[in-house]
């Protein structure tokens, strides 16, 4: 047989999980990525801004429902973020009707003002579980922090807004060790009174468990919250990312932020380490059968991109094994 005759191998499909569901876990969940706002606003190099307008473009393209564009904080704090007028004003050229829903980050009323001078409807405001974070990130207390977003909530409101409340350091603190569950629940409940729309419960330093997790959603529970106004926002520092969210799903929860090939952490925490991957996530929910609505390739091909202009190899597990040769910041 002449090499011309031989048969031409079949392409190897891209490997995927076997679905396999687990009765009582949600059918659908949705997630919330924030890797444009939590994962470049700690990275290193600062990113142009075509380029985060371009990454915030493509990861709707891959079919995430929520993507987190920026933060409206001084740029003095943030200087990775300084750009969130003209990022935002792009993606309106852009994408219109589609980015004036984009979620920002507003930490007080003068980022308020700036997203609403641009006509966005969907704000979040970002508060502590503790009393060290709650001074070295917002320089308030812990009891002091509510009377600085009760304006911004209400405001927001009033306009018509929709307004996501953060909880950072609700599994441990670095400075102050393990955060007490009823001290958790009661920060959260002071947010939802304020009346943002969902709580967000960060494990801003990537310490929590799954039997942690089950016990502070079924603290929220008690307290009359259901795990229907709840998100979980896991870091993934020592590796629990995924577990803790196997433990939210079984809890109930159907809302989960995840970053992007794993960017980001926190510029005010130092061992808080990249947030929880959205490939990885999408990769542990199509192997239990849970929609998302996700296209992995889109995501990994986005993420490995991304890399690429960050100058470093993808820290996600999913997008070193899918990304195709040289993709991913790795030469």
């Amino acid at each position: 047989m002449t090499a011309a005759q031989k048969p031409v191998p079949k392409p190897v499909p891209r490997p995927l999980p076997m679905p396999v569901g687990e009765p009582g876990l949600p059918r659908a969940v949705r997630i919330w990525e924030v890797g444009p706002r939590d994962g470049l606003q700690n990275e290193a190099t600062v990113v142009p801004t075509p380029v985060k307008a371009a990454f915030v473009s493509r990861l709707l393209d891959a079919g995430l429902p929520v993507v987190e564009a920026t933060s409206f904080v001084h740029p003095r704090w943030v200087p990775q973020l300084a750009d969130a007028e003209a990022l935002m004003t792009d993606l309106l050229a852009e994408l219109q009707e589609e980015a004036v829903g984009l979620p920002v980050l507003v930490p007080n009323e003068k980022g308020l003002d700036r997203a609403l001078a641009l006509g966005l409807r969907h704000v979040a405001v970002f508060g502590s579980a503790t009393e060290t974070f709650a001074r070295r990130n917002l320089n308030r207390g812990l009891a002091e922090q509510w009377a600085m977003f009760a304006p911004v909530v209400g405001r927001a409101r009033d306009a018509g807004v929709a307004v996501r409340g953060y909880l950072s350091m609700c599994f441990g603190d670095p400075w102050e060790g393990p955060v007490p569950v009823d001290q958790v629940v009661s920060a959260g409940l002071r947010l939802l009174e304020l009346g943002v729309d969902e709580l967000s419960l960060g494990d801003t330093i990537g310490v929590g468990t799954p039997g942690h997790v089950s016990a502070l959603v079924r603290a929220f529970q008690r307290a009359g919250v259901g795990p229907e106004r709840l998100a979980l926002h896991f870091h993934d520092t020592y590796g629990q990312g995924l577990a803790n969210v196997l433990a939210g799903l079984r809890a109930g929860v159907t809302t989960f932020d995840a970053s992007a090939g794993g960017l980001g952490g926190c510029p005010y925490a130092a061992s808080a380490t990249g947030n929880l991957a959205t490939e990885d996530l999408v990769w542990m929910l199509t192997g239990l059968g849970i929609e998302h609505g996700v296209d992995l390739d889109r995501l990994v091909a986005t993420s490995a991109w991304m890399a690429g202009h960050l100058g470093r190899p993808s820290p996600s597990a999913v997008v070193r094994a899918l990304a195709a040769p040289g993709e991913g910041g790795d030469g």
